[in-house]
């Protein structure tokens, strides 16, 4: 039987193994590699905190999470393989209360972003948060 989420080091290991899986994507890996080029270990660290923030009651993160997505080329499509990768490692690593809520926050803030992202695109204008 597998664990649940319950550390920080269990919110390393999904942020760890979910990116590297997003790097090798031929759909989505291109987007993100070329927008996160040299700059890797610091989007992972914000990852950290935004999970551990969200799943954990622990807050560290301090941030817009929205505004670096909001020009980037992208369509239900990408947020599709983007919820399948995230919701397979999770599977994959862990069960419980809190893996299940990690999806159900993942597919909120997947159809938050492309509404808002579609949003701009149809009206302009800069994001908010």
């Amino acid at each position: 039987m597998k664990k649940d989420i319950e550390t920080l080091e269990d919110i390393k290991i999904l942020v760890d193994t979910f990116y590297g899986r997003v790097q090798e994507n031929e759909m989505i890996g291109p987007i993100f590699n070329s927008k996160l080029e040299g700059k890797w270990p610091e989007h992972l660290e914000k990852m950290y905190s935004f999970w551990q923030t969200i799943l954990l009651e622990e807050y560290t993160y301090r941030g817009k999470p929205f505004p670096p997505h909001a020009q980037l080329p992208v369509n239900t499509e990408h947020f599709e393989t983007w919820k399948v990768i995230f919701n397979g490692t999770v599977d994959e690593l862990y069960e419980g209360k809190i893996a299940d809520e990690a999806k159900w926050r993942a597919e909120k803030m997947a159809a938050m972003f492309l509404s808002k992202i579609e949003y701009f695109r149809e009206f302009g204008g800069k994001p908010l948060m």
